[in-house]
């Protein structure tokens, strides 16, 4: 069924003087579908050489609450309000996430049309103002929640996954939080980490942070031992580099497991097992 909708660009304003800015998100709001959501840059490569010097984190961050916002917004609109709470335009909603001021993030004047596919109409405008622009990468790297996803099937299909739980190792100054977590004697930690990274001084950097994170807590309270669940590089030129990542996170001064994703299915059996022996309790991963 045909239904009207409303949009809104979110534009990166780097200098409000000049008013140079980059297109980095779109809202759309169908009021007769009940239909609200958004469509925000999760990366900042682009903008890094537009802009040298912007805060990328903080960008990426900020990116993800505002898309994660508009889509409880969505879900309240499908499941509890009623329909005459619903605005004719996009524009009220996107200045209650993000409010018109002076500041680097903002809104467009909206624009709209009628559409019988409002999800595909969003991904359409996004993809037509703001990710043709992007230079197309040479291959797709994975991310820590792809490495995740290779572990995951395994606690799945023996159905332990219920049974992890998040975790924070604690000492007087600093903390790590583990997502993924389950306890017998101690903690155990499992932490999925890709290195399909583009440079090898990527690969060194994200192998020293972790290797700082964990030797801050290493004299915590709680007894733990950590499971890296590592993503290999995809690019030849970068094993050596993977390969010298690996010394650095074997000099972590707590017990440990580094464990390659070929081992994912092997891996994922075994902590299964260990998960289910401890019934009892007892057994270790």
């Amino acid at each position: 069924m045909k239904t009207t909708y409303s949009y809104t660009i979110l534009r990166y304003v780097h200098d409000t003087t000049t008013g140079e800015f980059v297109n980095v998100g779109v809202a759309l709001l169908a009021p007769e579908a009940r239909y609200v959501s958004a469509v925000c840059r999760t990366t900042y490569g682009r903008l890094g050489k537009v802009f040298p010097g912007m805060n990328g984190e903080s960008f990426k961050s900020l990116m993800r609450f505002i898309q994660s916002r508009f889509e409880e917004m969505g879900t309240n609109f499908r499941e509890e309000l009623p329909i005459e709470k619903v605005p004719a335009s996009v524009m009220p909603l996107a200045h209650s996430v993000l409010p018109a001021d002076d500041s680097s993030l903002q809104w467009s004047e909206p624009g709209g049309g009628i559409t019988d596919d409002p999800s595909g109409t969003l991904e359409n405008i996004f993809s037509r103002m703001v990710s043709r622009y992007d230079e197309a990468p040479q291959y797709e790297r994975r991310s820590d929640d792809d490495v995740w996803r290779k572990f995951k099937r395994g606690f799945e299909s023996r159905h332990v996954l219920h049974r992890l739980q998040s975790k924070k190792i604690v000492v007087q100054d600093d903390e790590v939080e583990f997502d993924y977590a389950w306890k017998n004697e101690q903690w155990h930690c499992l932490e999925p980490l890709s290195f399909d990274l583009t440079t090898a001084e990527s690969i060194r950097e994200k192998a020293h942070r972790w290797l700082g994170q964990i030797m801050s807590v290493k004299d915590a309270r709680d007894r733990f031992k950590v499971y890296l669940l590592l993503g290999e590089p995809q690019i030849e030129k970068l094993k050596p580099a993977f390969e010298k990542a690996l010394s650095i996170l074997n000099k972590m001064p707590v017990e440990k497991e580094l464990v390659r994703e070929g081992e994912a299915a092997r891996f994922s059996e075994r902590f299964a097992s260990a998960v289910e022996a401890h019934q009892n309790p007892q057994g270790n991963p």
